[in-house]
């Protein structure tokens, strides 16, 4: 008795491994420039920002200029300061909590 092997053809298997692999989902951007409009925003209409830094200092002023690890923070009565963004733990709009304790 003959037995015959089959064997299958690799450009069918080549071909289903691409196929298979285009239908897989691309990762999403790492950058989705949230940040830098934020920012921008803040920095056309000059709105009063208030830091809270890791420590809990809090600082006032607007925010002049920023780039990948830093940001301006000019204030009016006392001098402008470069803050590094890894020792921010959040920054918060003054108007918005004038507003909410003016409701309270």
């Amino acid at each position: 008795m003959n037995r015959k092997l089959i064997r299958p053809n690799l450009s069918e298997i080549k071909e289903k491994m691409n196929r298979e692999s285009a239908k897989k989902k691309a990762h999403p951007p790492y950058d989705t420039h949230a940040e830098n409009y934020y920012y921008l925003k803040q920095m056309n209409k000059k709105t009063p920002m208030g830091v809270v830094f890791e420590d809990g200092e809090t600082v006032e002023g607007y925010i002049e200029w920023y780039d990948k690890n830093c940001i301006k923070l000019n204030r009016d009565s006392a001098p402008n300061l470069l803050i590094y963004k890894d020792n921010i733990k959040y920054l918060y709009k003054l108007n918005d909590t004038k507003e909410a304790k003016e409701k309270s």
